[in-house]
């Protein structure tokens, strides 16, 4: 648990479509020069890594629980997210 394909589940504070992301995170993804080719790609930001899930070790998440295929910006901005569903 606490594992998905791409890494560990994350917790983001914010978790939208491409479409609809404010002019700063636009503005960053330009700056970090990532291309969406996917208007519907879910973006998370200010994510941290979850750890403990399953184990009772603090494994909550005030956030969104996601699993992102792209989390090579520290956390600031992960990209391709797909939401999850904790059952602890």
């Amino acid at each position: 648990a606490g594992q998905c394909n791409t890494g560990p589940v994350q917790c983001c504070d914010s978790v939208q479509p491409a479409s609809s992301l404010d002019s700063t995170l636009s503005s960053l993804l330009h700056s970090l020069d990532v291309v969406l080719d996917d208007v519907d790609t879910l973006i998370g930001s200010t994510c941290s890594p979850l750890s403990g899930l399953g184990l009772g070790l603090g494994g909550t998440c005030a956030g969104t629980t996601v699993c992102c295929n792209n989390n090579t910006y520290n956390g600031l901005i992960n990209v391709g997210c797909v939401p999850v569903i904790l059952q602890l």
